[in-house]
């Protein structure tokens, strides 16, 4: 890295080695396992990581303070660690950089969904389970964005990378309704005769379609890179819904062993609600982060150049108009509001399924807070304190221009943890599975 600025901070080289020696570890651990050496380190990988996966795709294990913690420890080192590298790349880590990944917040929870509904077959069932869920929607973001790099580091012209943007997001959406489509078609559930799959024909279409019916279309000002990965997002996230609207027509009234019957009305308020909340950051936010837009800064990013530390010995009417705006410019960010709205709609959506439909709480910190308060809908009222902590994060932080990358995935973790969920728990309670 030639540029001084491009080089890795100290913590993204210490993460990124974290992560080699975490592989490293997993590797060992299962070679030692596969050739039946008996070790604690394979013990340990099995009992707390390994079995836990396998056995929640029966629906019969579930999180533990070990796998919990390690899991929340990885996911900011992948953040990290994956910050300096787009930043080497050259990604634009503008706000519309969060906007093309939002399909992805919505397609693990989709799959988690058709796995809970028993609808994939053994081949597959386990690839949507948390962590390896994850893993496996992170993969279709990198096979997305290096192609769509690609074709962006290309000698073609604008309107021809667009084109084959389009193509090769056209083969990715191909792609995942072969491989998921397959294995719903094998499952149980869709090979029985009360199953209705037009949804499923109709979703195959319209995903198929999709990129050509956005041509030319500027879909909030996305580079090739961020278009592709949209556009594969989007149409995964169509393909995956066919399963699921298949099933609730085809179990309005629920199916022993199968479902409990379709509600509707959770979806209504555990997406209203929090999509009520970001308009009212937007509409609240916007004027003042115009006002700083029109003076050339962005509220908590700092000029190009600038350390943290020379922005706290700055003294100019500059920064003090920063400093006047920048708590509610923040509000108007994807970034920020996605992440508020990511927390209130988890929490909505946990205390509905546990106290109207009578879910339990897997996740071991969520649930000791549930039984501290003695009530799920205690766990919202944290959720919503966690929103605003999460606001006070972004309107007081000052990342470096080179920190931009990290800035949006740091919103990302927050989405993953937080809307992911809760989106998988609405969606199970609305289908009754």
């Amino acid at each position: 890295m030639a540029n001084p600025l491009e080089e890795m901070y100290d913590y993204e080289r210490w993460a990124t080695n974290a992560i080699i020696a975490v592989i490293g570890l997993v590797s060992a651990g299962i070679a030692l396992e596969s050739f039946d050496i008996e070790n604690p380190l394979s013990d340990f990988l099995y009992d707390y990581y390994i079995d836990p996966v396998l056995q929640e795709s029966s629906s019969d294990a579930g999180y533990n303070v070990p796998n919990t913690l390690t899991y929340a420890i990885l996911l900011a080192l992948f953040a990290i660690s994956l910050a300096a590298w787009l930043r080497y790349l050259g990604i634009d880590p503008s706000d519309a950089a969060l906007l093309a990944l939002m399909p992805y917040v919505f397609w693990a929870a989709l799959g988690e969904v058709i796995e809970d509904a028993s609808m994939f077959d053994a081949s597959l069932e386990s690839y949507f389970v948390s962590p390896t869920i994850h893993f496996q929607t992170a993969a279709w973001v990198v096979i997305a964005g290096a192609l769509g790099y690609r074709i962006a580091n290309s000698d073609y012209d604008s309107e021809t990378q667009s084109s084959k943007a389009e193509s090769i997001a056209t083969v990715l959406i191909a792609a995942q309704i072969v491989i998921y489509y397959t294995s719903v078609e094998a499952g149980g559930v869709a090979s029985s005769s009360d199953f209705n799959n037009l949804p499923m024909l109709i979703c195959f279409i319209v995903a198929l379609l999709l990129p050509t019916l956005l041509t030319n279309r500027s879909l909030f000002d996305f580079t090739v890179v961020q278009r592709t990965v949209f556009l594969v997002g989007l149409g995964g996230c169509i393909t995956l819904a066919g399963p699921l609207i298949a099933f609730g027509i085809s179990y309005t009234d629920g199916a022993p062993g199968i479902s409990e019957g379709v509600t509707i009305w959770p979806l209504f308020v555990v997406l209203g609600l929090p999509a009520l909340l970001v308009y009212w950051m937007y509409t609240n936010g916007l004027p003042a982060a115009n006002q700083l837009s029109e003076a050339g800064h962005i509220a908590g990013i700092l000029p190009s150049g600038m350390t943290d530390m020379e922005y706290e010995e700055w003294e100019s009417e500059e920064k003090d108009l920063i400093e006047s705006l920048r708590m509610k410019a923040v509000m108007a960010s994807p970034v920020v509001s996605l992440a508020v709205a990511g927390q209130f709609l988890d929490g909505i959506a946990t205390a509905i399924g546990i106290s109207e439909f009578g879910y339990g709480e897997k996740h071991v910190f969520s649930a000791r807070i549930i039984d501290v308060f003695g009530s799920p809908y205690g766990f919202t009222a944290i959720k919503l304190l966690l929103g605003g902590l999460i606001w006070y994060f972004f309107a007081i932080a000052n990342f470096e221009h080179r920190q931009k990358h990290l800035r949006i995935l740091i919103s990302m973790v927050i989405l993953t943890v937080g809307m992911a969920p809760g989106l998988r728990n609405v969606g199970r309670a609305a289908l009754g599975v």
